[in-house]
């Protein structure tokens, strides 16, 4: 005499019918589970190439990341691309940069170049001085009094000035006061000369340094208000 073997029951039924109803419980897992479909997709690449195709694959990642490598603060500085080469260390190399800033702070004064005020404070405190014809008139240290030249780097606690005789000081902010001049074109209605003639004039403004302590760039987008110094 045989006997036929009894149906077990899934473990997902069993667990559905402890959790609901049993008509909910039947219907559940005839669509959750009997009924769920298996989505297929065929293999690619084939076997055959599967190694070569992860190879390139791999290769091709390696090339992305090394496109996107930005170099780092620590990396610049190891490599000198903040430092200005020894045979690139003269006056006249900047004098040409010297001419376009004029162009540009003249510019961003607009008709202040003439009358100056805190409006013209608030534009010179947010301005680029990379190209500035700047002087040292005072600072903590008397050695440094006197530094005259062309700002060829304007980071955020020091200027980089050349000299007319090819010399590149290196003068903080902290505790100087920058002298800047602009030469500018005086409105023929304020003098009487012959129209051939032309008479200029010359905006001097003096900067303190340890009130822009900023990168430029920073600067730009910044918004200074005019405050009682104590070293006035």
């Amino acid at each position: 005499m045989t006997t036929k073997p009894q149906k077990t029951e899934s473990i997902a039924a069993a667990l559905l019918s402890r959790a609901h109803e049993p008509d909910e419980a039947s219907r559940i897992f005839t669509e959750k589970v009997q009924q769920r479909p298996l989505f297929l997709r065929p293999n690619s690449p084939p076997p055959s190439n599967a190694r070569d195709a992860r190879r390139k694959a791999r290769q091709a990642q390696e090339k992305l990341k090394k496109s996107k490598k930005v170099l780092s603060a620590t990396e610049r500085r190891q490599r000198g691309l903040y430092k200005i080469p020894r045979e690139g260390q003269k006056y006249a190399l900047f004098e040409p940069l010297h001419r376009l800033w004029l162009g540009y702070i003249r510019e961003i004064l607009g008709n202040e170049v003439y009358t100056g005020g805190e409006g013209a404070a608030a534009k010179l405190a947010s301005a680029d001085f990379h190209g500035a014809g700047v002087e040292v008139v005072r600072s903590g240290c008397v050695s440094r009094v006197g530094i005259k030249g062309i700002v060829v780097k304007d980071s955020r606690f020091a200027f980089e000035i050349i000299t007319r005789k090819n010399a590149l000081k290196l003068v903080p902010k902290e505790g100087t006061v920058f002298r800047f001049e602009v030469p500018v074109v005086v409105p023929k209605k304020e003098w009487e000369v012959e129209e051939t003639t032309r008479k200029e004039s010359t905006m001097v403004f003096e900067v303190h340094g340890e009130s822009f302590q900023f990168r430029s760039a920073d600067r730009a987008s910044r918004k200074f208000r005019a405050h009682f110094s104590k070293k006035l």
